[in-house]
């Protein structure tokens, strides 16, 4: 798939992370707990760098598990170069949430003038980590599903 850049500082703070990488195994654990397989996946942590291998289901499981991993404080990049996609579909366009953004006004970047209910759609397409529509946070990493 490729290498994701995410903002170092911005994201979720897990056990055994701060200003460092959480540890694989936190890592694991945050990607079982958002509802994904990790025992198919390896996580390999080189710094602010996690490398994913293993297999994914399909592309959105893919992404989904990629943005649980890269929206962690201490993680800046993910490279999936050994991930294997089962299902390979057409990616998902990946924003940068800036200061400022509204899920409406993200919906409308992508969708077009007029279409900003659909942020319902990218708030489905990012559960986890987007809980509340409302508390989006400059620094995340959001899935912008392809226009139907």
């Amino acid at each position: 798939m490729g290498l994701f850049k995410f903002i170092k500082d911005a994201g979720a703070r897990l056990l055994g992370g701060g200003a460092h990488a959480a540890t694989p195994d936190a890592l694991k654990q945050s990607v079982q707990a958002n509802g994904f397989d990790a025992g198919r996946l390896g996580i390999n942590v080189e710094g602010d760098r996690v490398k994913l291998s293993g297999q994914a289901m399909s592309q959105e499981e893919a992404e989904k598990i990629i943005l649980s991993l890269g929206n962690t404080i201490g993680i800046a990049e993910v490279d999936t170069s050994e991930l294997q996609v089962q299902q390979a579909t057409t990616p998902s366009t990946m924003y940068t949430v800036q200061k400022g953004d509204t899920l409406w006004a993200i919906a409308e970047k992508h969708y077009g003038k007029g279409q900003g209910a659909r942020h319902t759609e990218i708030v489905k397409a990012n559960s986890p980590p987007v809980k509340d529509p409302d508390m989006i946070q400059p620094g995340w990493v959001l899935r912008i599903p392809q226009a139907s």
